[in-house]
């Protein structure tokens, strides 16, 4: 396996043939760097080869006038410095070091593949620095059909250590109120997410629903305005009217023929509390 760079925290074993005295195992410092007895100064570490730190240090050593033309070996022992982590969607979420050719496939099988809750897309952060040595995070999107179903190579990153990669849960719509199967459904192609599909999704409407359903939607996130979609429910199980496209978090609620409706926060509290579960026996109070 090819060797990756030496950086902070990771720990080292340094042999210089014929001095017992300078061989041993050293942690590279915070700072990067690594202190050998007998040299005055501390020798940085961090960002080069092994074989580059053994020219390194043999050249401290002769520069001090310790030996006249030593022969240094830096083996790895243990790598700290170049972290992978796996989180969100997957089924077991892990860091581990990158040693060798690793893969966006590599670390998604450490981590035993994608949860069944998985979006549609992986986000792989980087850290870059540019020419004028500013640092900044980048984000690769890299979507799961290309990387997974369609095998693309291209999808399938090579990661050198330092990478955070994120699997987004997929969003989901509630539908709630006087429908067979109250629930949460997953959001995976947004064009292809209606109402007539989360109805069926849901098995289909009770015999008292309203003729009347409601998409509440919150602009700009949980804590964002209450909007709200008022759709002519039989008129569009009749097709007499156009489908409605819903969105990612979006609450469809079906009420009952008798006009009283469940405020949004009170569906919002239920959700949260009942894990997207409501069904038409809420609490309702007057909208």
């Amino acid at each position: 396996m090819p060797a990756l760079p030496i950086g902070p925290e990771d720990l080292i074993a340094v042999h210089v043939y014929g001095l017992p005295d300078l061989s041993r195992t050293l942690r590279v410092s915070a700072e990067g760097a690594i202190r050998i007895p007998m040299l005055t100064k501390p020798i940085q570490a961090a960002g080069l080869l092994p074989a580059a730190l053994e020219a390194a240090i043999a050249e401290a050593l002769v520069t001090e006038q310790v030996l006249v033309d030593p022969a240094v070996t830096v083996t790895m022992v243990e790598y700290r410095s170049h972290p992978i982590s796996v989180a969100g969607a997957v089924k077991r979420p892990v860091t581990f070091q990158a040693f060798g050719n690793v893969t966006l496939l590599d670390a998604l099988t450490r981590a035993e593949g994608l949860s069944k809750e998985a979006g549609p897309e992986i986000l792989v952060s980087r850290i870059h620095k540019d020419e004028t040595g500013k640092v900044r995070t980048l984000v690769q999107r890299v979507p799961v059909k290309g990387l997974i179903d369609a095998a693309d190579p291209e999808l399938n990153l090579k990661l050198e250590g330092g990478e955070e990669i994120r699997v987004p849960e997929v969003g989901k719509v509630f539908v709630v109120g006087n429908v067979k199967r109250p629930g949460a459904y997953p959001v995976e192609d947004t064009d292809d997410t209606t109402v007539l599909k989360a109805l069926a999704l849901s098995e289909g409407l009770l015999p008292y629903a309203s003729q009347t359903a409601y998409i509440y939607r919150r602009e700009g996130g949980p804590g964002g305005a209450k909007h709200e979609i008022q759709i002519p429910l039989q008129q569009l199980v009749k097709r007499k009217s156009p489908d409605v496209s819903l969105m990612a978090n979006d609450i469809l609620y079906i009420p009952d023929r008798s006009g009283r409706r469940a405020a949004i926060a009170t569906l919002e509290k239920i959700l949260v509390v009942g894990g997207g579960s409501l069904g038409a026996a809420a609490i309702y109070t007057t909208h």
